[in-house]
């Protein structure tokens, strides 16, 4: 199923994320059982040298010296587009979580409404394709009748509030989230939507690869309302064409969208209709329950503006048609095998070069992790994360801290007010390990075995219940927006947070038995980065208590900025492909956490030697361990159609430069490895970038 992502709410280590809908009940923490997972046993350093390409220079090239022969022989399996540390750590999560799914379904007289026969039965819903065949798209069509029936576009603003309800497309995307300027209380906002295609780019770039992008796009939506049975499949899919491009002509770009200044627009409700007259804000807000609100944050306000030109300029009956798409691309991997294929066909394997489609329980745990994700979390924890790591994760997160809090005194270019502040953000992180201390309540959920799409509409609809009960109401400082079984991990600028799921703590990240410098080069440098969001360029807007303030001197933050836009630079010359580079503006946040993660990592684990020298361990020496360790997180083979929609899309450089153009950062990097003036990776002492 397709969710509406809204972007700016947190800063996650590996993708973008958006806030999750959750209400918590008391809970014990989870006591390992007698079927826990054994720690993986890790050779000598934990390093693996099967993977090394020593035909390369580590001066010239890093990552390919650290990565080359897994390069060179990883397949990416044909039901995927990536293969790497992450990629592979999820597909082992998934497996997990299989075998979790599989033991509760197997178990007899389960009880109606309890969370095991929610889980049972939401899984048997999605893997019953005789049952969905047969349907057809008779699950969505009361759906794409209310849309026929409209009589009004002040119909059709309430119908756009109605369909996000159930999960559904809309050119508006409605959000509750904490204030980013008052950290005390629950905000609603408005944020752009309603494209199909991955970026505003995608509809004006007059390059072969985008005019061929968009005929396939045309003849898809072509074939999905065939399918559909419904009118003029051809006539409608220029239509819907035609009006995604009018929206996306008003979208701001992916860099102006992750400026939370800018995104940051209050609004008296009262006064919307300045920004819109046309739109019927009243039934809108209404319909979304939100209408007793005074005020709204407006993320794009001159989207709006545009959106109500757009809105204007097309007759209702257009509306409709984009409406219906709406319906069926975001509903159609709950539906019949013909709708499903054809939404893989364009969207899996035009755009992003998959060649295959996941096998169907694959899909089927992934949409259990979604919908009832804390409910499976609960067993995870059991039989997959010993309390022994998140003991050890919480020793390395305080050194971390104390690394952090000794770079800031040492740092020439910031005064000594701005360091106080800096500190008493510092010193303000949360930490979150493993697991939430309160986990999610599903009581209020109906699952049918039959019933695919129910259940989707029906989880939805709680979600957006659960979200209006945080208006008015304590902020969660509890809640998590990463399941246990999430390999990733994230920080939270409006609550101060940095989170660790249980399963990103496994190796090559995180290894019980492996020796401290390659923890510190992996997880270490994870939680740097997660801590470093706090003070990248948009995290730094935020003091300790999670307000968007500014708590810098007018010189510090020049300096901040000069050394912000050096790193930009660097990154902007970096060549994924020989048309194609590293989008510095847009990855400058990512940038700057990895650049942190991997500085301050280092540092921690020097102090950790407490003085004494590190063990050599197979040859290495601490230093090139813990690089070596940094390094081989970032493993990773993307197809090339998905890697050039992530370098268009995706905050986050990619794997290789994230690798190299830290360490490229890194005096010690360069005296562990004797780099030169000549040499691949050299940048100019001068024009090396510190910031943290």
């Amino acid at each position: 199923m397709k969710k509406v992502i809204i972007g700016g709410l947190c800063a996650s280590l590996l993708t973008g994320l958006t806030a999750c809908n959750n209400k918590e009940a008391e809970v014990a923490a989870p006591e390992p059982t007698a079927t826990a997972q054994a720690v993986t046993e890790a050779l000598g350093s934990g390093i693996d040298f099967a993977n090394f390409d020593k035909s390369v220079r580590p001066q010239d090239d890093f990552y390919s010296y650290v990565n080359g022969t897994w390069l060179k022989n990883a397949k990416i399996p044909s039901d995927r587009t990536s293969t790497g540390s992450f990629y592979d750590l999820r597909e082992q999560a998934r497996d997990d979580v299989k075998a979790i799914i599989e033991d509760v379904a197997a178990t007899p007289n389960l009880t109606a409404g309890s969370d095991e026969q929610k889980v049972a039965d939401l899984y048997r819903s999605f893997m019953d394709v005789d049952t969905l065949n047969k349907l057809g798209v008779k699950p969505i069509q009361a759906e794409l009748d209310k849309v026929a029936a409209l009589k009004s576009k002040d119909e059709l603003a309430s119908y756009f509030a109605h369909s996000q309800v159930i999960g559904g497309g809309t050119p508006l995307a409605f959000y509750i989230n904490v204030d980013a300027k008052d950290s005390s209380r629950y905000a609603t906002h408005i944020w752009q939507y309603g494209l199909s295609l991955p970026e505003k780019d995608y509809y004006f770039n007059d390059s072969e690869r985008f005019v061929n992008i968009r005929q396939a796009f045309v003849e898809h939506i072509e074939k999905m309302f065939t399918l559909a049975g419904l009118a003029n499949p051809k006539a409608s899919a220029e239509q819907v064409l035609a009006l995604e491009t009018a929206i996306a002509e008003r979208h701001w770009d992916v860099v102006e969208t992750r400026d939370s200044s800018k995104t940051y627009n209050k609004y008296q409700t009262s006064d919307l209709v300045k920004l819109a007259p046309d739109f019927n804000w009243a039934g809108y807000l209404s319909t979304l329950g939100a209408d007793k609100q005074s005020d709204i944050i407006i993320n794009q306000p001159s989207f709006i503006e545009g959106f109500n030109e757009v809105l204007k300029a097309n007759d209702l009956a257009v509306w409709q048609t984009y409406m219906q798409w709406q319906l069926l691309t975001h509903f159609a991997g709950n539906m019949s095998e013909a709708l499903d294929q054809e939404n893989f066909a364009f969207f899996s394997k035009t755009l992003n070069g998959q060649e295959e489609q996941q096998p169907r329980w694959k899909r089927g745990v992934s949409t259990v992790s979604s919908v009832l994700g804390e409910v499976v979390g609960k067993v995870y924890v059991k039989r997959h994360f010993a309390p022994e790591a998140k003991e050890r994760m919480q020793v390395l997160v305080e050194n971390l801290r104390k690394a952090y809090g000794e770079s800031i005194d040492n740092l020439e270019w910031m005064s000594a007010d701005t360091k106080v502040a800096a500190k008493d953000k510092l010193a303000k992180f949360d930490p979150k390990i493993g697991y939430p201390d309160k986990w999610e309540n599903y009581d209020k959920l109906t699952i049918r075995a039959d019933d695919l799409l129910g259940n989707s509409i029906r989880a939805s609809e709680l979600s957006h219940e659960k979200e209006l009960e945080k208006l008015g109401g304590p902020i969660r400082k509890w809640e998590w927006h990463m399941t246990p079984q999430t390999v990733n991990a994230y920080y939270n600028p409006t609550m101060n947070e940095i989170v660790f799921p249980a399963a990103i703590l496994q190796p090559p990240f995180f290894n019980m038995k492996a020796d401290d410098a390659v923890n510190y080069g992996g997880i270490g440098a994870v939680i740097g980065h997660e801590m470093g969001h706090g003070f990248d360029d948009q995290g730094a807007k935020f003091d300790g208590e999670g307000n968007m303030r500014d708590w810098w001197t007018e010189q510090d933050l020049k300096e901040f900025a000069a050394r912000g836009k050096a790193l930009v630079e660097q990154y902007n010359n970096y060549a994924v492909f020989d048309d194609l580079h590293v989008n510095g503006e847009l990855t400058l946040g990512e940038n700057i956490g990895d650049l942190s993660g991997v500085t301050i990592a280092y540092k921690a684990y020097k102090m950790s030697l407490n003085g004494q020298p590190a063990p050599v361990i197979d040859g290495l020496t601490g230093d090139e361990r813990f690089f070596i360790g940094f390094t081989q997180i970032w493993r990773a083979k993307i197809k090339e159609e998905s890697m050039r929609n992530r370098v268009a899309t995706d905050p986050h450089s990619p794997a290789h430069f994230r690798a190299v153009g830290a360490l490229s950062n890194m005096p010690e990097f360069y005296s562990t490895y004797d780099v030169k003036e000549g040499d691949a990776m050299y940048i100019a002492p001068e024009k090396r970038v510190k910031i943290w």
